[in-house]
């Protein structure tokens, strides 16, 4: 991955894919939306929607909706790179050092992953934006059943 000003550049498809969603979400309160194009040198390039009209580009129609299909072949294409995209390895990282056990007894025992970080987000304090809306309104927010 290249940093610059305008265009974040990968020689991975799925890299490229990872890192728009991230900063699809990352951005979204600014509404600045990002996408992948192709890339001059046989990669892809992530920019924002800006600089793809500035340079008369369309994304190409390849980001999911999320990760909610995100298969072990691409886990394990993530987990084997010496540089991955940093919300994986923040991710990676919390599930990588809890005890295995525990690991193994959410699974055996079902334990809601989704509430469970609801709960959390509710007693932060914080609308789904991350903006302070106070405890009683984060309940609100996060503890709704819908």
């Amino acid at each position: 991955m290249k940093n610059d000003n305008y265009l974040d550049l990968f020689d991975d498809q799925q890299k490229a894919i990872d890192h728009a969603i991230w900063l699809n979400f990352k951005y979204r309160i600014a509404g600045i939306v990002f996408g992948v194009i192709e890339g001059t040198d046989n990669n892809w390039a992530v920019c924002e929607q800006a600089t793809a009209d500035e340079m008369e580009i369309t994304f190409l129609d390849i980001l999911p909706k999320d990760f909610s299909e995100v298969s072990f072949k691409h886990l394990d294409t993530i987990r084997q790179d010496k540089e991955p995209l940093p919300f994986w390895s923040d991710l990676i990282g919390m599930i990588s050092t809890v005890d295995g056990e525990i690991l193994r007894f959410i699974l055996d025992t079902k334990i809601p992953l989704n509430n469970l970080i609801r709960h959390e987000l509710a007693l932060r304090g914080f609308d789904k934006n991350h903006r302070w809306c106070g405890f009683d309104k984060a309940r609100e927010i996060w503890l709704d059943e819908n």
